[in-house]
C-alpha cells in the first residue's frame, strides 16, 4: 500500500491512496501534444502561452480509508469524481 495520503494521480488512489487531487491527465496530454505539434512548424517555445490545466479530479478510496479507521463525510464524498470502494 502507498504510504502518502494525498497524491497527484487518480491512478495512485486506485492502487491504495487515500486520496488524490490532481490534473486531468486526459486533458493534459493532448494540450501538451499541440504544444508539440506547434513547435515542429516552426513556432518558437518562447512566444507559446503558458497554460494551466482547467480540470482537477478528486479520488476517494474508502477502503484505505476504512484500513485507517477514518470517516469520510458524505460532502466530500458527494464532491468527488471517484469514489473508490
Amino acid at each position: 500500500m502507498l504510504q502518502e495520503a494525498v497524491l497527484l494521480f487518480r491512478c495512485m488512489a486506485r492502487e491504495g491512496g487515500l486520496v488524490s487531487y490532481g490534473v486531468d491527465l486526459g486533458e493534459t496530454f493532448p494540450r501538451a501534444a499541440e504544444y508539440v505539434d506547434r513547435i515542429l512548424k516552426g513556432s518558437k517555445p518562447a512566444g507559446l502561452s503558458v497554460q494551466a490545466p482547467t480540470e482537477f479530479e478528486l479520488a476517494i478510496n474508502l477502503k484505505t480509508a476504512k484500513a485507517l479507521g477514518l470517516d469520510v463525510s458524505a460532502t466530500v464524498l458527494g464532491r468527488a469524481d471517484e469514489v473508490i470502494e
